[in-house]
């Protein structure tokens, strides 16, 4: 019975981490996104700086674009806006789509053409006609619509540039002169979909930011509560000792280095987005960081099951395990709402917790059961060995207190 309870416990977990694997790769950061207002577009782009994407529809006989540009991670003190540069690449010369939200909470949306590198962003007609112009701002997204009246090349490809910056007073503001900031400038061909930056670069920041969330996700989110676990309930099959121990080890250690895997990929990203700072998410990722340190530290200065210092060991690795298992999945939540990814991926690591959970629940209840029993059964030797032995009466008094 324990075997089999063990190997059922090993393929649940084995599924539950296919689960995630799969929900997690088969996702597109723009492919699968749903505008609320049912908007659809043909095309979309992962645009490889400042977390935005473009969504467009473009119609070759009328040279009409419309389009949907969406950046992420967006606070209500900031402005963001996409722009065409129809005569060269870069900044000077583009005609862009500006928003961002007032202090009163309305949305403002409007065109502006570039025509210095210190713009204040004062609104003014483009060199082409825009309909349909607006803004939207909610859960840190902020998303620009608007339909362009365009005359392109027989390549359908146009120079494109995006940028985001802070606000004083519901006044656009310089945005920051370095990093991703002057990164954020491409060609886009209307028709093939293809993107390309200036610089050449590829979406390598969006593929670290994929990594960042993916380690950090299956480390402290997955295999710690996994490991511990492991401990709390496989321990009770004496046919599992000393097997629940390494494999809690072995367990608690990858989900370590899979989170300082992600720690050092965080604070390369952080690297790269001056200006940008998530306080929160910092500090727990920190205080992960040092209380995972500390806890494989412990394993080295772990004594022995009757010595005298077990007791306060054990408090100590309790409360720090648990204590990494809360910060843990406190912290991939702070970093799904930084990221602002599709609502299946929080949805996916939402349904990879309760699963964990309700396993948890199960076998709390098998092993309350187990020690019943063993409790049980024991009462009845000691009872029994009382009755049998030359002082019955005195056997059973004795075990009573």
């Amino acid at each position: 019975m324990d075997r089999s309870t063990a190997r059922y416990m090993v393929m649940i977990l084995g599924i539950l981490l296919s689960l995630f694997f799969s929900t997690t790769f088969a996702q597109s950061s723009c492919a699968n996104y749903n505008f609320a207002s049912n908007k659809v577009f043909s095309s979309c782009s992962d645009l490889p700086y400042l977390d935005s994407y473009l969504h467009w529809t473009y119609n070759p006989s009328s040279q009409s674009l419309q389009i949907a540009f969406r950046k992420t991670g967006m606070s209500s003190s900031r402005w963001a806006a996409w722009a065409i540069n129809p005569i060269s690449q870069g900044m000077v010369g583009s005609q862009a789509l500006v928003a961002f939200q007032k202090s009163d909470g309305t949305v403002r949306a409007y065109t502006s053409p570039i025509t210095s590198y210190q713009t204040g962003l004062q609104e003014g007609d483009l060199s082409f006609p825009v309909s349909d112009l607006s803004a939207t701002y909610s859960n840190n997204e902020i998303i620009i619509f608007a339909t362009l009246k365009l005359q392109i090349n027989s390549s359908s490809t146009l120079n494109q540039v995006w940028q985001e910056g802070p606000l004083s007073n519901d006044n656009p503001g310089m945005h920051t002169t370095s990093g991703p900031n002057v990164q954020s400038m491409g060609t886009l061909n209307l028709l093939s979909g293809e993107s390309k930056a200036t610089s050449g670069a590829s979406n390598s920041k969006t593929k670290y930011k994929n990594v960042h969330g993916v380690l950090n996700a299956v480390g402290w989110g997955i295999l710690m509560p996994l490991g511990a676990i492991i401990a709390r309930y496989m321990k009770v099959f004496p046919s599992a000792d000393p097997a629940w121990f390494y494999l809690h080890i072995t367990c608690q250690s990858s989900a370590y280095i899979l989170g300082v895997a992600g720690f050092g990929t965080g604070l390369h990203l952080g690297s790269q987005s001056p200006g940008v700072t998530y306080t929160v998410h910092r500090g727990i990722a920190i205080a992960l960081f040092s209380l995972g340190l500390l806890q494989l530290s412990a394993l080295l200065m772990r004594p022995k099951k009757d010595h005298k210092w077990r007791t306060y060991w054990n408090f100590y690795h309790y409360s720090f395990g648990y204590g990494i298992l809360i910060l843990g999945i406190i912290n991939i939540f702070k970093g799904l709402d930084i990221l602002s990814p599709e609502k299946k991926w929080k949805h996916a690591y939402i349904g990879i917790l309760v699963s964990l959970a309700c396993l948890a629940v199960i076998l709390e209840v098998i092993t309350w059961c187990i020690v019943l029993r063993r409790k049980k059964s024991a009462n009845a030797n000691k009872l029994s060995h009382g009755l049998n032995g030359t002082n019955g009466v005195n056997g059973v008094n004795g075990y009573g207190a």
